[in-house]
């Protein structure tokens, strides 16, 4: 390697530096994750940006379908590669290449449905508000059946945005918030049946500024930041073992609570 020569990795360093500097928690994991990955594919040996090349790209790609990565993982690992080399690019640290990237996977694909069935829902529905009716304190089973449902009734809300609900957001019955990825401002009317779910899993700590007992440390910092990913993670694990005690044919996740709203 060249005297003063930067390579790859010393570039996905500083971007992820200059990301966790500025508070971006989730795009810093997000690059430090292909930062990760491509190291493993190269055995740690640090790349020169000069030797980026699509031979070493399409082997990348090739290595990550191998580890049955999925395509949309396969594409955010190389887009951030695409996005770290363009930095390095406009700091001049390396001759722009035309059409580096042609050749290698940058797209999105639905790998599966996403979508639950509508019996599946139905019987989700029902089973939570029997459940509701039971006078004792709901155990972790049932309080993830009724986070799942809530999803829906607040018109899709994603977990981020449900685990970063602010007391303060719910005035009466309705419920304002933006939505974390976009910006963008919601208000949401709830029934009745909503209510209650929320009153049932809500924080009970008077100190806390969350609405949910996801999160316990101060917004917009990296000790937040990992408690959500733990919380998801947790969540998801919960929400697969839901799907097998009930017998549903669809598959439960965070992301099928994106993709189907209801009215109750």
């Amino acid at each position: 390697m060249r005297k003063n020569e930067i390579t790859l990795q010393e570039m996905f360093s500083t971007i992820v530096e200059e990301l966790r500097e500025s508070g971006r928690w989730g795009t810093a994991h997000i690059y430090q994750a292909s930062s990760n990955a491509f190291s493993a594919f190269t055995n740690y040996q640090a790349l020169p940006l000069r030797k980026l090349s699509p031979t070493v790209l399409k082997r990348f790609e090739n290595h990550l379908r191998q580890r049955n990565c999925s395509w949309n993982t396969v594409s955010t690992y190389i887009k951030t590669i695409r996005s770290t080399y363009n930095r390095a690019v406009d700091m001049k640290c390396v001759r722009y290449t035309p059409r580096l990237f042609e050749h290698v996977y940058t797209g999105t694909r639905a790998d599966r449905k996403k979508a639950l069935e509508t019996s599946d829902i139905s019987y989700l529905v029902r089973e939570t508000e029997m459940g509701m009716q039971e006078k004792a304190f709901p155990n972790n089973l049932q309080k993830t059946r009724i986070f799942f449902v809530l999803m829906f009734m607040l018109r899709g809300i994603p977990f981020v945005d449900l685990a970063y609900l602010h007391k303060r957001d719910l005035q009466g019955n309705t419920l304002s918030y933006r939505r974390r990825k976009t910006g963008r401002a919601l208000t949401v009317a709830l029934t009745p049946e909503a209510m209650q779910m929320i009153r049932l899993v809500a924080s009970r700590n008077q100190d806390s500024p969350y609405l949910f007992p996801i999160l316990h440390s101060e917004e917009g910092t990296e000790a937040a930041y990992r408690e959500y990913q733990s919380a998801l993670r947790c969540f998801n694990q919960r929400l697969a073992v839901l799907r097998q005690c009930l017998g549903m044919k669809s598959a439960l996740s965070t992301y099928a609570a994106k993709h189907h709203t209801i009215s109750i």
